[in-house]
């Protein structure tokens, strides 16, 4: 599925140092207002400059209370948000009349309108309250924490909420699962802007993985599985270092050593996608990957990345990511060395209307992942 970008917009260079404004708000949970500052403040260029400018403010400049019984003095008031390139709203859990679709308190509201046009939006867990409150989420793919899913798309069913992904990317309005889900929504962003060797970087620098397996779909309640079932965390490592070979869903159940049932409910279980589904974005990301480093021609990128000839990777990634191969390589090539050059929205997508990221290799192999890449070599089913 494409992003609702045109081509030219995703070849917009990213300005040289990006500004962010935090907004925090009372009752902000300390954990989720500190991701953005983490994360954006270790994205540097190769120069080692950085890349974003990070400003926590608040909606009157006061100091605000956090969930967690202290008190938080921002740097700026809602002044900040007029400049900013993109503004993320961290959860809250001091205004309970959000969770029946209430509206905004008079002073946030003022704050929100202050935002540009054309600025780009980031809601973390609860934080989607927030921008569906201000009527920013009518129409639109987002998600929130799993938990809350329910009441949430009871509050605003406008929204059209997917509780299975770790982030939704909708192009200019980006949403986050619950908690850490922040940190792999703020990577994405980078990787967005900047690309995989930069975003890999600042996670390494968080001492986080680039990418984590599955999506939010792992997380929720759901009967605990028999400890004697086999994982298939082994086979999905040996998978990684075989993606340039034939994976059928036979092989794959064969090296872990189950029946195909098994394997495919077993896998679905621990990932929250199919083998096939998984097996396509990791090669799509392979590919990606020797596109941002090599200057291997297109074919062999393809015959390398398991995805066959040069004409199958470019109709994969144009239905993926909405690029060409060249595209990317242009945008994200080891040529642009000061990683200012941003390909908005390169991370896969999956179901209508956005990007959700659900799944990716974490730590091994070295893969940025990407979000369920549907329809798109899937030779295992």
């Amino acid at each position: 599925m494409n992003l609702a970008m045109d081509e030219t917009h995703r070849e917009t260079p990213v300005p040289l140092v990006h500004r962010v404004a935090v907004l925090a708000l009372p009752g902000v949970p300390p954990f989720e207002l500190g991701i953005p500052p983490r994360v954006f403040g270790s994205a540097e260029d190769a120069g080692g400059r950085p890349l974003y400018e990070v400003t926590v403010c608040t909606a009157d400049g006061a100091a605000v209370m956090t969930d967690a019984g202290f008190v938080v003095q921002p740097a700026a008031g809602p002044e900040a948000l007029d400049a900013a390139d993109t503004v993320v709203v961290p959860p809250t859990h001091a205004m309970p009349e959000l969770a029946h679709g209430g509206p905004l308190p008079p002073e946030v509201a003022a704050a929100i309108a202050r935002i540009r046009p054309g600025t780009r939006l980031v809601s973390i867990c609860s934080g989607s309250y927030v921008l569906a409150a201000a009527g920013l989420l009518d129409g639109r793919p987002a998600t929130t924490h799993w938990n809350l899913a329910p009441e949430f798309r009871q509050a605003y069913p406008e929204v059209k909420v997917d509780d299975e992904v770790l982030f939704v990317d909708d192009g200019d309005v980006l949403t986050s699962a619950g908690v850490a889900a922040g940190v792999d929504l703020c990577l994405h962003i980078v990787r967005r802007d900047h690309g995989a060797a930069v975003a890999n970087r600042a996670a390494r620098l968080c001492v986080v993985p680039p990418w984590r397996d599955g999506g939010q779909a792992q997380f929720i309640d759901r009967p605990v599985p028999e400890p004697t079932l086999a994982s298939t965390t082994a086979t999905r490592a040996w998978a990684l270092e075989h993606l340039g070979e034939p994976l059928t869903l036979g092989r794959l159940a064969e090296h872990a050593r189950m029946s195909l049932r098994s394997f495919t409910r077993r896998f679905r279980d621990e990932v929250g996608m199919t083998p096939g589904q998984w097996l396509t974005a990791q090669r799509l990301d392979l590919a990606k990957q020797l596109l941002e480093t090599t200057d291997l021609p297109i074919d062999l990128v393809a015959h390398r990345a398991g995805i066959g000839s040069g004409n199958s990777l470019r109709a994969h990634m144009r239905t993926a990511f909405g690029v060409s191969p060249a595209a990317y390589r242009r945008a994200f090539g080891a040529s642009d060395t000061a990683g200012t050059a941003g390909l908005a929205g390169a991370a896969g997508a999956a179901g209508a209307g956005g990007v959700a990221g659900t799944a990716g290799a974490a730590g091994t192999g070295g893969v940025a992942g990407t979000g369920g890449v549907a329809g798109a070599v899937e030779p295992a089913r």
